[in-house]
């Protein structure tokens, strides 16, 4: 009950108030808790689910709290765990608050075999780096199955990715199942602009089930 009072109170300071972070620091409450590893914790999904809900400025003074405060700092020891689940706890808490330095990260996280952990590397990479978040797997050597496939488009989708450029390299993959994966990208979103290049694997397709996987999606971009 006190973290939440103390938690709501800090919140209120910093959403509506505009205190700078160096009044926070001198808040008697915050000032007793800041070093209690689980107050960090519950503090930082209380930022975390406010700034799910919040965008513009209100969303910038939480990231900068985030940042200031030294709770990111909390979140990249989490990303550097060995524990995967801690790892996914890091990777999302960073893809959340728009930390972009942490991309490369994520990225050799993205990597691999744990399907969980690998799931939760791509979404946070695409969120924060868009299709560089999954250009990488173009020299994937291992099958990404449909499953990941889905979460990979359902991410695409809820992050509303602007920028599309290089969905294209992932058709020319040696590995057919990220072949696939490009395919479902470009029909699901839409992106007629990449034609050219499905009919060029139409053409060079390295097997007759992507041949016609590409010749259902001109069809189906062309209607």
């Amino acid at each position: 009950m006190e973290y939440s009072i103390v938690i709501e109170k800090l919140m209120f300071l910093i959403i509506f108030q505009d205190t700078p972070f160096l009044v926070i620091q001198e808040d008697k409450d915050y000032k007793k808790l800041s070093n209690s590893s689980f107050f960090r914790e519950v503090l930082t999904e209380s930022i975390i689910n406010l700034h799910k809900n919040y965008e513009g400025i209100y969303a910038s003074k939480l990231q900068l709290f985030y940042k200031e405060s030294g709770l990111i700092n909390d979140s990249f020891r989490k990303l550097r765990s060995l524990k995967w689940e801690i790892k996914c706890k890091g990777i999302t808490e960073l893809a959340e608050m728009n930390i972009t330095e942490a991309f490369d990260t994520i990225i050799k996280t993205a990597t691999v075999h744990n399907k969980t952990l690998k799931i939760t590397a791509i979404n946070a990479s695409i969120k924060l780096g868009g299709t560089k978040g999954i250009v990488h797997l173009t020299a994937h050597p291992y099958p990404i199955d449909d499953w990941t496939q889905v979460n990979i488009i359902n991410a695409f989708k809820k992050h509303d990715i602007g920028d599309v450029k290089g969905v294209e390299l992932l058709l020319e993959s040696q590995n057919t199942t990220v072949i696939t994966l490009g395919l479902k990208l470009i029909k699901e979103l839409k992106l007629t602009q990449k034609l050219p290049f499905i009919v060029q694997l139409v053409a060079k397709a390295p097997n007759t089930l992507i041949q016609n996987e590409a010749q259902n999606v001109v069809q189906a971009l062309t209607v």
